[in-house]
């Protein structure tokens, strides 16, 4: 492993600022950004989450895979209310 490879290894990943959590899951209040953020969540992480809440997961039907860990815990979050997704109707 090279000193460069080594060092950014410890850097610490950046966790979702606001900005990027309201950019990536849309206009949600700033409550559920807060606990978004407090997950620790990665982007990938928040945008399969939120890919869920709005149902797009439909295409994969049957062989789609039950969310778990932080990912199921983002989506609960996103849909606390029943209004996340509608946006699109």
């Amino acid at each position: 492993m090279t000193r460069l490879q080594a060092r950014e290894q410890q850097k610490p990943k950046a966790g979702l600022t606001h900005e990027a959590i309201l950019r990536i899951a849309g206009d949600i209040s700033d409550a559920k950004a807060a606990a978004v953020e407090a997950t620790g969540a990665t982007p990938e992480e928040l945008e399969e989450a939120a890919v869920w809440a709005m149902g797009e997961n439909d295409v994969m039907g049957k062989l789609r895979l039950p969310l778990s860990g932080r990912v199921a815990e983002l989506y609960d979050i996103l849909t606390a209310d029943e209004d996340y997704g509608n946006e699109r109707d």
